[in-house]
């Protein structure tokens, strides 16, 4: 069992931790989650003992193994797989002492250890593993020093694994690992045989992997039980009740105040007005939660292009001569929501350059819009940005002829205050570069807009802030991502890309999840089902799109109203008027009923243009 009891932690004199208290089981397997700079690696360091705490405790089992991945591994003459086998260091010792001992008895003993952690099997274990981060079989045997730091990360979360020590710390393991790879860890994470804690912004590992959810905020720590989905269902219906409880409060006061404001001074009202005072003194009160506001992007609006605005025949693509991607026949208009899938290395990243203008067509033809103009955000991008110059310089290199306050106002477009926008790129966080690198991606009004792994260093927040914006924007969107939340709310066209050519997959994302974990799904539906109905024309979709829009707009009109109304009733005057308390309180609920219709009405046209879509 870990048992966190009432600890206290500051950094660089900021407190993040205070009074902070959380027990976990043994063998449960908790995902840890808050905004970005909450504490949530400094609570992993002072688990493992990296940092002194001002006060409390951090209790773990007597000899518990700690394991996690704190950098990549070094880039040696050693294999992958011996790099791995490595981190298993009791295996490591007991073969070693075996081939030196002489002793018969002492042999023994460590051939029966050697059974006893399945030590035999070792190398196939390894090989799975590396096998499920993307690793083929011929670059196992490869040294570490043939391959980036990315990929050697890899490796050093393959040794981990591998050791599978008794609590198991992962800071946002999937940062570096594509899709692919993402969903092979979530399904190896939900089996792991002890204790495990994850830092993670991905919804689908906290949902399917995890089995309680750990929030850090306010400098504690609040335990719940179930995935994602079910921590913020709990979280946002207490988030609610104290609202409420707290409006409600406000309004006795104020109804108390205003009572003891007009007749504390009357002989004949006196003791009322007295005693009232001293409820008011009694009353605890009940702050209202401020829930963080939701860091929001603004992609700028393009004009719009006649269609198509992009178009490949016969196309292929690569590097020194060598093709990687051949006889591509694809079609993008400005409307178009795409989603690349496909293994590592099978060209995702290939097609998107080509499609930026990165990367020069080998043969065949491509056909762009005269005035298309294409945003490009790769996550090395955001490695390249000039660590000596603040987010203000990089914006007035795109802009140099606007005012101070209008690039300002860029910045805070996607999140960048005042402070960061003069603080030197090197200073400011990943989410904070990544949010810098997404607007110099759009600055242009892009009307095509290429996102390869854009949610790295972002926080839950700041990925349904993108969601958000991405679903607002009017441009096409070419998506690669591992975060399967992301690619189910955006894309509604999915293309594979594999064996060097690109096709669109005929199936869902669950499909295609189920066909990567070996669940049995094909990638095209079989000769005995019916044929699929006809694709609507795009006409219809438009219609379709109109619709849901319309619901939209319906629903928002209606929330302002339900805000006016609540307004009205949360005003203490009114309750001196009974007949018109009456009133407010019954076109309140006429809004409560409409609002419940108008979010009818949207469900059902939402359900009709995802059905046509996937026509």
């Amino acid at each position: 069992m870990l048992r966190i009891d009432n600890i206290t932690c500051a950094i660089a004199g900021k407190r993040l931790l205070e009074g902070a208290s959380a027990t976990i089981p043994e063998g449960h397997k908790v995902g840890i989650v808050g905004r970005n700079g909450t504490g949530k690696t400094t609570l992993f360091r002072l688990i493992r003992g990296e940092l002194a705490l001002e006060g409390g405790s951090i209790t773990l089992p007597a000899r518990a193994r700690i394991g996690g991945v704190a950098q990549e591994v070094p880039g040696s003459d050693v294999s992958l797989i011996d790099t791995v086998l490595s981190f298993d260091t009791e295996r490591t010792e007991l073969l070693e002492q075996s081939a030196s001992e002489s002793d018969g008895a002492r042999i023994a003993e460590i051939q029966t250890r050697l059974a006893d952690i399945d030590a035999w099997s070792a190398e196939a274990r390894a090989s799975a593993i590396l096998k499920g981060l993307g690793f083929t079989d011929a670059e196992q045997a490869m040294p570490c020093s043939a391959f980036s730091g990315g990929w050697r990360m890899r490796v050093a979360l393959a040794g981990v694994l591998f050791a599978a020590p008794d609590l198991l710390l992962l800071d946002e393991p999937t940062n570096y690992l594509d899709l692919e790879g993402a969903l092979w860890l979530e399904t190896y994470l939900a089996r792991y045989p002890h204790t495990m804690l994850i830092i993670s912004h991905d919804r689908g590992l906290l949902n399917r992997a995890v089995g309680a959810i750990l929030h850090l905020e306010d400098r504690k720590l609040t335990l719940y039980q179930g995935g994602y989905d079910k921590f913020a269902e709990t979280r946002a219906a207490r988030l609610a009740a104290a609202q409420s409880e707290a409006k409600k409060q406000e309004a006795r006061r104020a109804h108390l105040q205003s009572y003891v404001d007009r007749f504390r001074y009357k002989a004949d009202k006196a003791r009322q007005a007295q005693a009232r005072l001293k409820a008011l003194a009694r009353m605890q009160p009940v702050s209202a939660p401020q829930e963080a506001a939701l860091r929001r992007f603004s992609f700028p609006a393009p004009e719009e292009l006649s269609p198509p605005i992009l178009r490949l025949e016969g196309a292929s693509v690569g590097y020194d001569g060598a093709a990687v991607l051949s006889h591509l026949d694809l079609r993008i208009d400005q409307d178009d929501r795409i989603a690349l899938l496909g293994r590592n290395g099978e060209g995702k990243s290939t097609l998107s350059k080509l499609l930026a203008g990165k990367l020069d067509v080998m043969g065949g033809r491509v056909h762009k819009a005269a005035k298309l103009r294409v945003g490009y955000f790769a996550q090395h991008q955001v490695e390249e940005l000039h660590l000596d110059e603040t987010p203000l310089d990089h914006i007035r290199r795109l802009r140099p002829t606007e005012t101070p306050a209008r690039l300002r106002a860029r910045l805070a477009g996607f999140g960048i205050g005042p402070e960061q926008a003069e603080t030197l790129v090197q200073n400011l966080s990943g989410g904070q570069k990544a949010r810098l690198s997404l607007m110099l991606a759009t600055v242009d009004a892009p009307h095509m807009l290429i996102l390869d792994e854009p949610t790295n260093h972002l926080d839950i927040e700041s990925r349904e802030a993108l969601v958000e914006a991405l679903t607002d924007y009017s441009g096409a969107i070419v998506l690669v991502s591992h975060d399967m939340h992301l690619l189910g709310l955006v894309a509604d066209r999915l293309w594979l890309v594999k064996d060097g050519r690109v096709a669109p997959f005929e199936g869902d994302l669950e499909g295609y999840r189920a066909m990567l974990l070996g669940s049995g799904t094909a990638e095209k539906p079989a000769a005995t089902k019916p044929p699929k109905p006809r694709k609507p024309s795009r006409e219809a979709l438009a219609k379709l799109r109109q619709d849901v829009r319309k619901c939209e707009e319906r629903i928002e009109k209606l929330q302002v109203m339900e805000g006016k109304v609540a307004e009205k009733l949360a005003d203490p005057a009114l309750y001196d008027d009974i007949h018109g308390l009456t009133e407010w309180q019954k076109k309140y609920a006429e809004i409560e009923n409409g609002l419940a219709l108008a979010e009818q009405l949207w469900l059902e046209a939402q359900e009709r243009l995802e059905a046509a879509e996937r026509a």
